[in-house]
């Protein structure tokens, strides 16, 4: 056999396997069911802060989580439900607030916010739905934080209660990630 021929038949053999692992992996995609978040998917076999990092609309979300430490408790087993305010929702803040969280100082002010959007165990939406029902219209959620959250429904949409009675909703729902669900939302949720 001549070498432009064993050549031929390697670069025919190296694009075959590499045309079988496109459509291998184009077919794994396809298999998750992903939800589209901040222009990105956010695959199911992926922990809460893998496709949290991917979302363009959490890029303040992200480096709080980084700036309270939180990242390794997000890509532990959980199960958690997050209520993940987007970057419009941060701006929603009086101006200075999050750079004022971000400081090092803060640190456990920020800790508190944020695991104030955090609840134990996976919550879809049908799940608080349920308990919604079960609650005559009103379910109460504790945090990891400590604090409460009330979700209830106005019109066909789950709205959040914050400690302080500010309100936010959830503007996607069940964002499934191998140790939990996320769901996004439209306002940053305070404790007392």
């Amino acid at each position: 056999m001549k070498l432009s021929s064993a050549m031929g038949l390697f670069a025919m053999a190296s694009l075959f396997s590499l045309a079988s692992f496109a459509q291998t992996s184009t077919k794994m995609d396809m298999k998750e069911k992903s939800v589209t978040v901040g222009g990105s998917p956010m695959y199911p076999s992926k922990n809460i802060i893998e496709n949290a990092m991917n979302s363009k609309d959490h890029t303040t979300l992200v480096a709080a989580v980084k700036a309270a430490g939180l990242v390794e408790t997000l890509e532990g087993p959980g199960p958690f439900t997050v209520f993940a305010p987007t970057n419009e929702a941060f701006d929603k803040l009086p101006k200075g607030t999050v750079e004022t969280l971000l400081k090092p100082e803060n640190k456990s002010m920020l800790t508190s916010v944020l695991t104030y959007h955090v609840v134990s165990g996976k919550w879809s939406a049908a799940d608080l739905m349920k308990k919604i029902q079960d609650g005559n219209g009103n379910a109460e959620l504790t945090t990891l934080q400590g604090g409460k959250l009330w979700a209830t429904i106005k019109g066909n949409k789950l709205i959040l209660k914050d400690e302080k009675g500010a309100w936010a909703s959830v503007t996607i729902k069940d964002v499934n990630q191998n140790n939990g669900v996320i769901h996004v939302i439209d306002a940053v949720l305070m404790p007392k």
